[in-house]
């Protein structure tokens, strides 16, 4: 995978490229990048990448040239259709399926705006993609990138060391993730479950999945609206339902 990132201060981008997992898949030539200053591109005089919106209005916002350039310039060569995504609060609420589906492609164009907005002609003619990462305004989209970005190189091939990591994280199942101990076993009276001590590698999955079932239960009810459970999940969410209840 290529990814090529647009933004107005590349330099922000030093530490996560530089850091981490990130660096080691990098490293391991996993994925390759490049951070392009889409200021490089206009061809204002005054070396200016926005204006004021007609109508009139508070803020400034992005013109279409440099932006139009820039992605034109850096999907000349591309053998494939890069997906080009724009950052935005008005995108589609991100999420690990997404995630996943971009980590299918071989070149992905990321767009890291600031100021007021983007010319709608940004949006309509040039993107593939608009997301958001929550409902929520960032001074600009590099920090909303950076989020994208790992979520989806992590799911690269090789680019974690234990490849089962990932097809186990929190939503990639449909579920929250269970619970995780390590020594000691009896930390200041807090002791790990009895069945993660026995051995019992079935006994220890089981335990897991209800684990899982229980927690996105608790915290996050939506994800089991269209969750496809198990007759023994299904057994196990009416006992907590029941339990629930119960106790209201």
């Amino acid at each position: 995978m290529h990814i090529d990132v647009l933004t107005l201060f590349p330099e922000m981008f030093d530490g996560v490229f530089h850091s981490s997992i990130l660096q080691r898949a990098h490293d391991k030539e996993t994925f390759s990048y490049k951070l392009v200053n889409f200021r490089d591109y206009t061809t204002n005089k005054h070396n200016k990448v926005d204006d004021y919106p007609y109508g009139g209005g508070a803020g400034m916002v992005l013109t279409p040239q440099p932006l139009f350039d820039a992605v034109e310039d850096v999907t000349s060569k591309s053998t494939a259709k890069p997906r080009v995504v724009l950052m935005c609060p008005q995108g589609e609420p991100y999420n690990q399926k997404k995630a996943e589906e971009l980590a299918e492609e071989d070149h992905l164009v990321f767009i890291c705006g600031h100021y007021e907005g983007f010319d709608e002609r940004i949006r309509e003619h040039l993107v593939t993609d608009e997301i958001s990462i929550g409902d929520y305004v960032l001074t600009g989209g590099e920090l909303g990138a950076m989020v994208v970005m790992d979520s989806v190189i992590r799911l690269l091939p090789d680019a974690l060391g234990n490849k089962e990591s990932a097809p186990q994280d929190s939503f990639s199942t449909g579920l929250l993730e269970h619970p995780h101990y390590t020594r000691p076993a009896d930390f200041r009276g807090m002791k790990v479950p009895d069945v993660l001590l026995s051995g019992d590698h079935a006994k220890i999955e089981a335990w897991r999945k209800q684990q899982a079932l229980k927690r996105t239960y608790e915290r996050r009810k939506e994800l089991l609206e269209d969750k496809v459970l198990s007759k023994e999940e299904a057994l196990y969410l009416k006992q907590l339902e029941s339990e629930e209840n119960s106790e209201s």
